[in-house]
């Protein structure tokens, strides 16, 4: 295709409107999505390039990049095809321009430090998921008309190794991570990248460090005539100071930059996080500084900088011209002025306590914690309880959002539910500053809730209001009322904290089904759980693009899949599909921490891939630090392996401290505790949790365990007895009674227990690693082996735990053991 397409040609359902521009790697064109009415840019690689081998990988390269990654400041990959002979990719139209014609008119600080900061967390999103850009420079990031930033071009990005080389750039020298080979843009290289070293996500960050400089100073810190020349300066040269191109550079500001533009890469920012920390302090310190200086009268800010007579473009950022209130205090002292500095420095504190008053919201004190108790149902129909269920734990789950603000947890408020609270005890009673409470009515279509937010400490009503509205505006009347605290209590919200704003369906329908799913999947037992399935797939075919139903599916799979946790249906059939739905919500957002969780049990579990299990679980930790889930099944993960045993009492105590009225997580921390040798207080906390709940089945199940560990067999028996009377044939239960007759000495009551599983297994799933376990017991390793074998094939969970289950100790001197360890993936030590 040697002329650019006129507007007007198709390429499948996209109709060329205009050429944007071109490049060394393809042509742009602005199109329309004839399918989705939609104006699009469509990227494409010409035909006199197209059977260039090396620049039709680097073409698919930069897709597969791209639209592997689900971030608000990363370009939205649409479709990746092919007309014809011709590849193009489909993407979002950003209506705005690059960052580079504004460096060339000049910026004010605060724009620096918005751009620096909204990149940097594409960059770590990016890193997380195993990306490297290595080519960040002004040319690819897009400022939006409403400053929103925008990353381009992740046409160099890390995901495969290959060579590659670009004769035809002047000031680009192409190769992959293989030493000796240069990929990137000259005057932006990391020392690593133009010395055609390995690189990893800090060469982006020291790229990022001279768009940076570049932003505050007008140019780049290495310059010269050509590329091998600028890449000599990169690799010899230290940058000169900020300073020496502009007059009262921040200090701070120095000091970033200077850290990301180390050579050593050891010393640099080793973490887009890290570095996106110190931005935003820093940002923060300005604005405390800068309100502090529109308080303070202008008599007492202290006389204006001198003029360095350095280049004039200091102007640029705006930064102003006289020092901060703080730095004129000791500036006064310096000069005897006492009592002008006293006035400054009282007033300055004074203003410093008014704008922390400000911040801390409308109450005396500052509200930093709020419970929000079960909606009380007052509908007379039937099959409601989900609405007054459902509304209450959305609104926890959006507060629990917000980094700043602690949020009882589901577990802690619903034992209110049913009752007629008093809002000012409850409030007590959970530690928090403030309750909601609330009324939900339903008379068919119509909807009345009522909803009230009390300061706990002052018994003062922050804020009422009564919703009329029909079923359908459920969920925008939920995200009414989660905007309407936040706005009472003047928190702060900001983009990173999303789950106030973050919209995840606008089908109310769909929406009500998933509260449905949500209500059925807390109940914990296998009918439930299976009426959770049905209601999220009716979800998402109301909604295709609904994430959080996908994540539910994936929960539910999980749990289907775990025998102990009360599910019936085998790993092989379970386990894949908790994957495909986990993928699917993280295809549509990445941001989600709870699908990453179900995919690290997966990969765990299923895949036996222990680090790719262990980078889910950190990368949903990472997303949502106050999610429990994400410390609980971390530290089940954890807990497989006994050299980790610190680590997973850490994580599990983590999860209680978010929520500590949880039953399943008490009931792993008293597996936790047993593992790790501490029978005795493994024991206290499980009868702990079976008085919170008689009839939790997993609690039961691990304190029988744990009696039996200790010797405490009646005890055992009269738990595994209680299991099996609240539900009959439960694998659990019976694999349970097995084991103790087999520790006990009562051998022809346990083989009589592994019959009864044997017949159970004709009509549902039976672990053969519990059967194992009973002839482990019994002394039976023959029988034991083959079990584990069977249990093996069927990616029994039991496996993954040969390591650290006490139960399998027996066996390991059989040089079985290590072999079938191997075989299932188990890190040896």
């Amino acid at each position: 295709m040697s002329a650019p397409l006129s507007a007007g040609t198709k390429l499948g359902r996209y109709e060329i409107r205009s050429l944007l521009g071109a490049g060394g790697m393809g042509e742009v064109y602005l199109a329309w999505d004839t399918e989705l009415d939609r104006t699009v840019a469509i990227k494409i690689l010409p035909e006199n390039l197209a059977g260039d081998q090396q620049r039709l990988r680097r073409f698919v390269q930069e897709a597969k990049a791209a639209s592997a990654l689900n971030h608000p400041q990363i370009l939205t990959i649409h479709e990746i095809g092919t007309v014809g002979h011709t590849p193009f990719i489909a993407s979002e139209f950003i209506e705005g321009d690059t960052l580079r014609p504004r460096i060339s008119v000049g910026m004010k600080l605060a724009e620096v430090l918005d751009v620096a900061i909204q990149t940097v967390g594409a960059l770590a999103a990016a890193h997380a998921a195993g990306i490297i850009h290595r080519d960040i420079k002004p040319e690819n990031i897009m400022i939006r008309r409403d400053g929103y930033i925008k990353v381009l071009d992740f046409g160099l990005a890390k995901l495969s190794e290959f060579a590659s080389t670009d004769t035809q750039a002047v000031t680009r020298i192409m190769i992959d991570t293989r030493e000796g080979v240069v990929m990137g843009t000259a005057r932006y290289m990391s020392p690593e990248q133009a010395a055609g070293e390995k690189v990893d996500a800090r060469s982006d960050l020291w790229s990022l460090g001279v768009v940076i400089y570049e932003m505050v100073s007008g140019q780049t810190p290495f310059v010269a005539r050509t590329a091998p020349e600028t890449l000599a300066l990169v690799l010899q040269k230290e940058p000169a100071p900020l300073k020496h191109y502009m007059n009262e550079v921040p200090a701070e500001l120095e000091r970033i930059v200077a850290k990301a533009l180390t050579k050593d890469r050891d010393e640099r920012y080793q973490t887009a996080k890290d570095l996106l920390v110190d931005l935003r302090n820093f940002k923060r310190k300005l604005e405390l500084d800068a309100e502090i200086d529109r308080t303070v009268s202008p008599e007492l800010r202290g006389s204006s900088a001198t003029s360095s007579g350095r280049s004039t473009s200091a102007t640029r950022l705006d930064v102003g011209n006289s020092p901060s209130s703080a730095e004129y205090i000791v500036s006064g002292l310096r000069t005897h002025k006492f009592a002008t500095a006293l006035a400054a420095g009282v007033l300055v504190l004074g203003v410093i306590g008014l704008l922390l008053y400000r911040h801390a919201g409308g109450s005396d004190v500052a509200i930093e914690s709020i419970a929000v108790l079960p909606f009380q149902n007052r509908s007379s129909e039937s099959d409601t309880e989900y609405l007054s269920d459902g509304l209450a734990e959305s609104l926890i789950y959006r507060l629990s959002q917000l980094p700043h603000l602690k949020v009882s947890p589901t577990s802690s408020v619903f034992r209110y539910k049913g009752k007629e609270v008093d809002p000012i005890k409850a409030g007590e009673e959970l530690d928090v500053n403030a309750v909601l409470s609330g009324r939900i009515v339903q008379r068919g279509e119509n909807l009345t809730i009522s909803a009230e937010l009390v300061d706990v400490r002052y018994n003062k009503l922050l804020w009422g209001e009564q919703y009329e509205r029909k079923t359908s505006e459920l969920l925008q009347t939920q995200r009414d009322i989660a905007r309407e605290i936040v706005d009472k209590l003047k928190l702060k919200v900001s983009g990173e904290e999303q789950g106030l704003t973050k919209h995840y369906t606008e089908n109310n329908d769909a929406y009500q089904l998933y509260l449905k799913g949500r209500f059925y999947w807390n109940k914990r037992n296998p009918e439930a759980m299976h009426k959770s399935l049905d209601y999220y797939q009716q979800a998402i075919d109301r909604d295709p693009n609904f994430a959080l139903a996908y994540s539910g599916l994936a929960d539910t799979y999980a749990l289907l899949g775990g025998p102990e946790a009360g599910g019936d249906m085998s790993p092989n059939e379970a386990l894949p599909k908790a994957k495909v739905a986990a993928l699917k919500a993280l295809e549509i957002d990445e941001a989600l921490a709870e699908p990453h969780v179900s995919l690290g049990h997966v990969k765990c579990f299923y895949d036996r891939d222990w680090v790719g299990a262990e980078r889910e679980y950190k990368r949903a930790i990472e997303l949502n630090p106050n999610y429990p889930t994400a410390h609980h099944w971390y530290a089940v993960f954890l807990s497989n392996n006994p050299a980790r045993k610190v680590e997973a009492l850490a994580e599990i105590r983590r999860a209680l401290e978010l929520e500590p009225l949880s039953l399943p997580i008490n009931a792993w921390y008293g597996r936790i505790l047993a593992w790790g040798g501490q029978l005795d207080r493994a024991i206290e906390e499980l009868r702990k949790t079976v008085e919170l709940d008689p009839s939790f089945l997993l609690a039961r199940y691990r304190l029988g365990h744990a009696y039996a560990e200790k010797g405490m067999y009646d005890e055992a028996i009269a738990q595994f007895t209680e299991v099996l009377k609240q539900s009959p044939n439960n694998p659990a239960g019976l694999s349970g009674l097995g084991l103790v007759y087999a520790m006990s000495g009562k051998r022809e009551q346990a083989l009589k227990t592994i019959d009864e599983l044997g017949a159970l297994s004709k009509n549902r799933f039976v672990p053969p690693g519990q059967i194992a376990i009973i002839y482990t017991a019994l002394g039976d390793k023959d029988k034991a082996f083959a079990y584990l074998e069977d249990g093996n094939r069927e990616h029994d969970l039991n496996l993954m735990r040969l390591k650290a289950d006490p139960r399998f100790q027996p066996l390991q001197s059989d040089p079985r053991f290590d072999d079938l360890v191997r075989r299932v993936g188990i890190p040896l030590p």
